[in-house]
């Protein structure tokens, strides 16, 4: 079994920037990426950003392209998503989905698809 175990969330002004972060621990080296994931009230799981280990590559949504960068080399250390200029339509609870395949598309938010953390919370008011 992998835990997956989010942190960093926080408070931020408009404008500001936050940095998560997504352990693991467990049999990790089953990873082969990970994903960020939302969701706000009253609204459904929203993709953010993912990685897969083995050739470093990466996708974003376009509601954060040039604002979120996700970073991580390998099952190992951690996944960040650095977060900037952030809006307040960006409060949410974000999760990290650690995932041991491909059959699911990464801007796919499957619940039931890899491990899941329980979330931090991302709220950006003035």
């Amino acid at each position: 079994q992998v835990r997956v175990v989010e942190s960093g969330g926080g408070s931020v002004q408009p404008g500001g920037s936050l940095r998560l972060s997504c352990a693991t621990d467990g049999f990790t080296s089953r990873i082969i990426g990970m994903g960020w994931y939302r969701q706000a009230p009253g609204k459904e799981c929203e993709f953010l950003a993912a990685i897969t280990f083995g050739d470093g590559s990466t996708n974003y949504a376009d509601s954060v392209k040039g604002r979120f960068t996700i970073s991580g080399d390998n099952y190992m250390n951690p996944v960040l998503l650095h977060m900037n200029t952030l809006k307040s339509e960006d409060t949410a609870v974000y999760y990290c989905n650690a995932r041991f395949g491909t059959v699911v598309p990464w801007r796919d938010c499957n619940w039931a698809y890899g491990n899941w953390g329980q979330g931090t919370q991302v709220t950006v008011s003035s």
